[in-house]
């Protein structure tokens, strides 16, 4: 073995990275970095789910899958024995072959990559670089470095570049001859890449998210000064500048906004974006006249016309400094001609038969710090198998929960111009503040872990929509709560019911009598239960206690609730009753505290006032003071909601 080297450090950005799941040996993972970042940077993975493996299919996937601006830096393997290095070899040959069939045969052979080997046996990860592909020795890495700010490194320096471009796309073929037709699709193809490079082409770049102040005036981009094909990756960076004369030196930062805070910029859906929009000017300097002018070309013989419609959408990631230019045409030009390839090949089997459908999309999902993109054919309903065992694929492939839809049409980024204000859900008249316990002070628990709840939910309480409820309907609005946490993971598209729409549903199942209808009765975990049944198909656990003081005892086990299940909990006991958001638990001491928030409030929707009045915070079985928040001489009932087990 080499020894290591003094300058090679692999630094890993995502927060996992070996993908849970399938752990058996000779499992593969392509590791994914960018070309604008340092070195052997790893900033996400995917998993290898075509075996042997396919590569023709895992490069046709991820060329689909990758935004252009990051791409394969190396492979991960699951060790079969243990030599690190032999295993790490093989996951850095078939990394060789996946990047050759993703630039198509390019010559990546001086390109140095990163390669791993995992075992599974002790969750040691050894790390390699491999510097030609004629190596067949491996260099350890000096070091490995865990970024614990992963989205702060690439959304404060870096920014995305979104080109939406539908295209209707007519052709003629012989109709005694319909198996020309592919050879004339796919020349109409070649003639769109063509356009895209003429020196007449336009591309305005624009900012996409508006805020309040001045908005920079958009960028015009002419053809005739790109440069195609150079590596981006090598053009000199360009300082911010706020008065230049001459668009080529204008970097991306000139589009992006400059008065976010730090907080608001590390994601993706608040990354600074920059529209791109392609246009055609013909009559630019013409020597003709610039009149409208019909040609004819008779056909020699009977043709048939197609029109094909395709509607290009694609994102790409580049550093502020990226002068815009190089930007558009390193890297926008290229992921379009890309995806005009994809949809062309799913097209092609059905070119003379009912085209599919098909529509682009483009997620964040979590643990993958960059967004995705996929390619939908919208024929099939999202809970059809078809749409269904895409999904699967995909969550296998990026390592997410099988139990959990983040890859159906409602979960995509909405790229949409909008602002920088709260985000809140206006509903009957009212504005519902969602997920109020970001930002509230700590539990107090000196050594606890704290699990909570996964996702967004809405927060209910007495008074809204101007009803009152004061009294009597706290469970009501807990379990609107609920409700609200299944539509917003898009579990469900059924509106937060009422509480006379809840009563119904009690009286429907024969659980209450008519008469319930309309009362201000009580209602307690056991008909939560019945009601999210009924309207959502969701099956609950329900833990009982004799007495308040009984609930600490469980707090692992409420804290196992949120790590898997992740969904808020009812508590009820005697007249009253809370949601449960998380617990905060020292398992060495048993100290905890729970999460909870509060239905009783009746105030205005103001965030401070609920935070500062204790409606939504960390609350100790026994407080400082002695005073216990669980009553001791109440029974108390727990309704923990399970997840679906759907994608």
């Amino acid at each position: 073995m080499a020894p290591p080297s003094d300058t090679a450090t692999v630094r890993v950005l995502c927060p996992k990275l070996v993908l849970s799941g399938n752990q058996q040996p000779g499992t593969l993972q392509w590791l994914i970095g960018s070309p604008f970042f340092p070195p052997f940077t790893v900033v996400s993975t995917f998993r290898c789910i075509h075996q042997s493996p396919d590569f023709q299919l895992e490069s046709d996937d991820l060329r689909k899958l990758l935004p252009k601006g990051f791409e394969v830096i190396g492979g991960l393997i699951v060790a079969e024995d243990s030599d690190a290095e032999k295993s790490a070899l093989e996951a850095v040959k078939a990394a060789r072959r996946l990047r050759k069939h993703i630039s198509e045969g390019g010559e990546l052979d001086n390109e140095k990559i990163v390669g791993a080997s995992f075992d599974a046996g002790t969750g040691t990860i050894h790390f390699f670089i491999s510097k030609t592909e004629n190596s067949t020795k491996l260099e350890p890495v000096a070091s490995v470095v865990y970024e614990d700010k992963s989205a702060k490194y690439l959304w404060e320096n870096g920014c995305l570049l979104h080109c939406e471009l539908p295209i209707k796309l007519p052709f003629y073929f012989p109709a005694s001859s319909p198996s020309d037709s592919k050879e004339m699709f796919s020349n109409a193809i070649d003639g769109v890449i063509t356009q895209f490079k003429e020196p007449n082409a336009v591309y305005i770049a624009e900012t996409l998210k508006k805020a309040s102040g001045d908005v920079p005036k958009p960028v015009v981009l002419r053809g005739k000064d790109f440069g195609f094909g150079a590596d981006a990756s090598n053009i000199n960076r360009l300082p911010a500048a706020d008065q230049v004369s001459d668009v080529k030196m204008l970097s991306c930062s000139h589009l992006c906004l400059n008065s976010k805070t730090a907080a608001v910029v590390n994601s993706v859906e608040n990354a600074d974006k920059i529209q791109v929009s392609v246009l055609l000017n013909r009559s630019e300097k013409s020597p003709t006249s610039g009149a409208p002018v019909a040609e004819y070309f008779p056909a020699m013989e009977e043709a048939r016309l197609i029109v094909v419609d395709l509607n290009l959408d694609v994102l790409t990631y580049a550093p502020k400094e990226l002068p815009l230019m190089h930007a558009v045409s390193n890297l926008v030009l290229p992921a379009l001609v890309d995806q005009l390839y994809s949809l062309k090949n799913i097209i092609l089997p059905h070119l003379l038969m009912e085209h599919p459908k098909l529509r682009i999309y483009h997620f964040n999902p979590p643990g993958v710090l960059h967004p995705i993109t996929t390619i939908y054919e919208l024929n099939y309903g999202e809970t059809e198998m078809k749409q269904v065992d895409v999904r699967k694929s995909l969550h296998m492939r990026l390592g997410l929960p099988l139990d959990r839809p983040l890859l159906r049409t409602a979960n995509a980024l909405d790229l949409s111009v909008n602002d920088d204000s709260r985000s809140n859900i206006k509903k009957r008249g009212s504005i519902l503040l969602k997920d109020v316990h970001i930002g509230i002070p700590s539990s107090g628990v000196s050594e606890g872990v704290a699990s909570l709840i996964q996702g967004s939910y809405e927060y209910y309480h007495y008074l809204q929509d101007g009803f009152d409820d004061s009294g009597w309907g706290c469970a009501y609005r807990s379990l609107q709560t609920i409700i609200s946490w299944f539509r917003l993971q898009h579990y469900t598209s059924i509106a937060v019911p009422s509480h006379r729409e809840i009563q119904q549903t009690l009286v429907e199942i024969g659980d209450k009598d008519p008469s319930f209808i309309g009362s201000r009765e009580w209602i307690g975990a056991i008909e939560l239960s019945f009601v999210l049944d009924k309207l959502l198909g969701v099956s609950c656990k329900i833990m009982n206690f004799r007495s308040g003081s009984e609930l600490p005892e469980k707090c692992r086990e409420l804290a196992m609730h949120f790590e898997t299940q992740g969904t808020p909990i009812m508590i009820g006991g005697g007249v009253l009753a809370y949601t449960l958001l998380g617990v905060d638990y020292d398992e060495g001491s048993g100290d905890c505290a729970f999460l909870i928030l509060d239905p009783h409030y009746t105030g205005s929707e103001d965030h401070r006032k609920i935070v500062n009045g204790g409606w939504c915070g960390w609350k100790k079985a026994v407080d400082s003071k002695g005073k216990s928040f669980f009553l001791h001489n109440k029974f108390y009932n727990l309704l923990l909601p399970q997840r679906p087990n759907m994608v």
